[in-house]
């Protein structure tokens, strides 16, 4: 990784931005101050409220921050699909005593306007999910000072992140909780996707680009093991989720490691795209159902999501996790990069027979 990109967090530990209200301002700020790359997601917000976040996180820490952009997704649902889906739901909406959502909530996550604040107030990073920003999106970011990283899932993505000019791009492996960053969202694809060392190996090898690896990190020996496969840092989601500052519903913190939920699983139940999460009652009844409609079912199912954390069903809910779940530790954030920091140490001191230089290089 460029060493000026680097800089900006002595540890090569990212945590990542998960939309929904989990990576909350005191959670990026605990991981920046600790010596990581803390992030804000803007997913699901409305411009004003990410800029209310970065005011805050700002006011919390000095430390460089990055903030996460969803794409605008094209139009390609099946309106009658979708109604189906609506329809199979309806037991659902009648158990929490709640209405459905519009699935015609809207299509771009105010990403203009969202993109125009970042613009007149910069961050130090900015990352984009769903696909690939315009050349002049990125050029426009690098004329104020920003770094600009995309994820990709594949070695042809990672080519389209390179020529969109980007800085670094975020491999992401199968392994990932939470919404699989696909820029094309491909229903006869589903389940063939890549794991993430063997991601990070093809990537190296299809672009010049540093490479940030993410999918079911939660120790730094696994650290150590993306940096040596060429990867310059790991970014984590799943081993943030738990964390004391991490803003997650505590029933979705406490099924991280509850026996009850053994296994993740991708499904498109909750918002119509693959995403992973631990297998509950809601994804294995509607998940075989639900289908290829992102933001349609994603906008359908908020109100049920809602309802079920409300109601304290953990069952109802979309408990998004990566496939090292049960690792979850369960302390304050900025004491895990720490942790996290000092197992890379050992781990590298393991693997090439001499102490590392320190933990962050």
């Amino acid at each position: 990784m460029s060493s000026a990109l680097t800089d900006l967090f002595p540890h090569p530990i990212v945590q990542a931005p998960m939309a929904g209200g989990v990576s909350v301002p005191r959670l990026a700020a605990a991981v920046s101050e600790a010596g990581g790359l803390g992030f804000l997601a803007a997913g699901y917000k409305t411009a004003d409220g990410m800029y209310q976040e970065i005011k805050q996180l700002r006011s919390l820490t000095g430390r460089p921050f990055g903030v996460n952009l969803f794409l605008p997704q094209p139009e390609c649902a099946d309106p009658a699909a979708v109604d189906v889906y609506a329809h199979q739901l309806a037991g659902e909406a009648s158990w929490y005593e709640t209405e459905l959502g519009d699935p015609e909530s809207g299509r771009d996550d105010g990403y203009d306007t969202k993109l125009a604040v970042l613009l007149d107030n910069p961050v130090p990073v900015v990352s984009f999910h769903f696909g690939v920003p315009a050349r002049e999106v990125v050029d426009s970011l690098h004329r104020v000072g920003t770094y600009v990283l995309v994820t990709a899932t594949t070695a042809e993505e990672a080519r389209a992140v390179e020529r969109a000019g980007a800085d670094a791009v975020i491999a992401q492996g199968v392994e990932a909780g939470g919404h699989q960053g696909t820029h094309r969202d491909i229903p006869e694809t589903d389940g063939s996707g890549i794991g993430l060392l063997s991601l990070v190996a093809q990537v190296r090898e299809a672009v010049g680009l540093p490479i940030i690896a993410a999918g079911g990190i939660m120790r730094g020996g696994q650290i150590a093991a993306v940096l040596a496969a060429g990867a310059s840092a790991a970014q984590l989601g799943t081993a943030f989720l738990a964390t004391h500052e991490s803003g997650a519903h505590a029933l979705h913190k406490q099924a991280l490691t509850n026996p009850l939920f053994v296994r993740t699983e991708l499904t498109r139940a909750f918002s119509g795209r693959p995403a992973r999460g631990l297998v509950n009652r809601f994804l294995r009844e509607h998940g075989r159902y639900a289908p290829a409609a992102y933001p349609e079912i994603h906008h359908l199912t908020v109100p049920l999501r809602k309802a079920a954390a409300k109601a304290g069903d953990a069952q109802g809910m979309a408990l998004w996790a990566g496939q090292g779940h049960r690792m979850a530790r369960e302390m304050p954030a900025g004491q895990l990069v720490e942790v996290l920091a000092g197992e890379l140490a050992v781990a590298r001191t393991a693997l090439t027979g001499f102490p590392a230089g320190g933990a962050g290089r």
